[in-house]
């Protein structure tokens, strides 16, 4: 018998080599499961005309996504002003010439552009110069065409982030600038979304002074402000003319330039984000603001030192955010405390360096699934999806209710909710295996605002069916179906996209 080194036989070096490879066949789909998957692209816009900003090169800024008459629409800021991108064929990217709108203020020093939509109405602000205005935009007539119906600065001149709540009327807008000086942020009523009015100018909550906010995420009143060098802030702005201060954090870990974040749909965890090179995102246990704590950082495990995240969306259990040189990643969030880096394309094609450049900003929410990037340089991406989100997938507990909602009973079975896209009405369908309290139906928009509401419908044990009639003032997109009940025997959310 042929002898190895050690005196180790031939035939027992292939029981240990078969032991081996069985180990490693077995463990193998792990592995493959654990690699993130590079996206794929569908399509790209940019234009070689436009003028690159002066500080940093590249002409393009924020993305934002458009659901109108049937069009899936690309919204991208560049230095001269506001795109809008027709994208219903993704593989062929086209601009709308008709619905341009040129910015108040343009050109190589122009680097900040924000928008949000309302009730067929998209809010523009720009964040250079003092001769900017607060831009609003009737975007109901794309993909033919879009019209300004407001561009003065009696509100602002200039801001740095806006966001819409929509289920209360009111636009956020943040480090604002007016013709008095600088304030941290303001708030407007939009109830009549083309004439905004003023209902509070915030530099003060309670006897705290926050110097600034860069950017803003609302849901029910509850206001988390990412405030820089200043850190976050929890406010309750249910009374606009005296909101309630009720937590704070500005010391801790990774702590660095508080720039973005996103609520959970559960509202338990907020995912924030840093604006400093090698710093990683954060998961912030929010349920008691009074006591406000970092469970866990991540990142792209990338080696570059100067790895820089920037900003941050969430839809159910999957996390999106733009990574400036890495492009857009994406987490699992299935465990909020535990995320998982399963895909990721690098929109820049440039070197890495301690700057800023790449990949701005992400958008998911659009009805096909397909994602939309903006980079500074590159312009538009749009990238296919590979996953659905799931919010029955994730398993952070309610703040309100210890039981994680994997570990509750669900007495609903075979739920069916139809038609997809729904127009006017909408049908659910499901079976009750045991008596339960009456159910509560509600749509939630893309950041966890409650848009309709149809409360104690009683139900019977056996087959049950629902019509739902869809508020004529939606608008086109994505939404999240909630069913629940008072003895929290029954929590269930799923996608509903609307498309009229």
């Amino acid at each position: 018998m042929i002898k190895f080194h050690g005196g180790i036989s031939c035939k027992i070096s292939k029981k240990i080599i078969v032991r081996i490879l069985l180990l490693f066949l077995l463990s193998l789909p792990f592995l493959l499961k654990a690699q993130p998957t590079e996206l794929n692209l569908l399509g790209t816009w940019s234009d070689s005309s436009l003028p690159n900003t002066a500080a940093w090169g590249g002409p393009y800024n924020e993305i934002w996504g458009l659901v109108v008459n049937d069009h899936e629409i690309a919204v991208i800021g560049s230095t001269m002003g506001t795109h809008f991108i027709d994208v219903t064929d993704p593989t062929n990217p086209v601009e709308i010439a008709d619905a341009f709108v040129q910015g108040a203020t343009f050109g190589p020093q122009l680097v900040h552009r924000d928008f949000h939509d309302y009730q067929g109405f998209l809010y523009v602000v720009a964040d250079e110069n003092n001769n900017s205005t607060l831009q609003i935009v009737d975007i109901r007539n794309l993909p033919e065409s879009t019209t300004v119906v407001s561009d003065n600065n009696d509100l602002l001149i200039r801001s740095h982030n806006v966001f819409v709540d929509s289920t209360q009327a009111r636009l956020y807008a943040c480090g604002i600038r007016r013709s008095t000086g600088r304030d941290a942020m303001s708030m407007y009523d939009i109830s009549d979304p083309a004439n905004p009015v003023q209902l509070g100018i915030y530099n003060n909550i309670g006897n705290v002074e926050i110097p600034y906010v860069h950017d803003i995420f609302v849901r029910d009143h509850i206001a988390y402000l990412n405030s820089g060098n200043d850190g976050f802030f929890v406010v309750d702005f249910t009374d606009p003319t005296a909101p309630v201060l009720q937590g704070t954090m500005n010391d801790y870990v990774q702590a660095g330039y508080n720039h973005s974040g996103w609520l959970d749909h559960k509202g338990h965890y907020y995912f924030l984000a840093d604006e400093n090179h090698g710093l990683e995102l954060k998961v912030v246990d929010v349920c008691e603001p009074a006591d406000l704590e970092v469970v866990e950082t991540f990142g792209t495990g990338s080696d570059f030192a100067g790895s820089i995240p920037h900003n941050v969306l969430i839809d159910c259990n999957i996390l999106y955010a733009s990574w400036y040189y890495e492009g857009v990643q994406m987490f699992d969030i299935s465990d909020p405390t535990n995320p998982v880096r399963i895909g990721f394309y690098d929109t820049f094609d440039g070197p890495d360096a301690f700057s800023f450049a790449g990949n701005w900003g992400v958008y998911p929410y659009l009805p096909s699934g397909n994602i939309l990037a903006s980079d500074m340089q590159g312009g538009l991406f749009v990238l296919e999806n590979f996953v659905t989100p799931d919010c029955d997938a994730y398993q952070a507990a309610s703040c309100e209710n210890a039981v994680a909602v994997a570990e509750l009973f669900q007495p609903v079975k075979a739920l069916k909710i139809y038609p997809q896209p729904v127009t006017d009405q909408l049908t659910v369908d499901f079976f009750l295996e045991e008596p339960t309290a009456n159910l509560n139906f509600s749509l939630t928009d893309i950041s966890g605002r409650r848009v309709a509401v149809w409360n104690n419908r009683a139900v019977f044990t056996g087959d049950n069916q629902f019509s739902l009639e869809i508020p004529g003032s939606l608008n086109n997109g994505f939404y999240i179906m909630n069913i629940d009940n008072e003895d929290d025997t029954v929590r269930i959310t799923r996608k509903v996209v609307v498309q009229r």
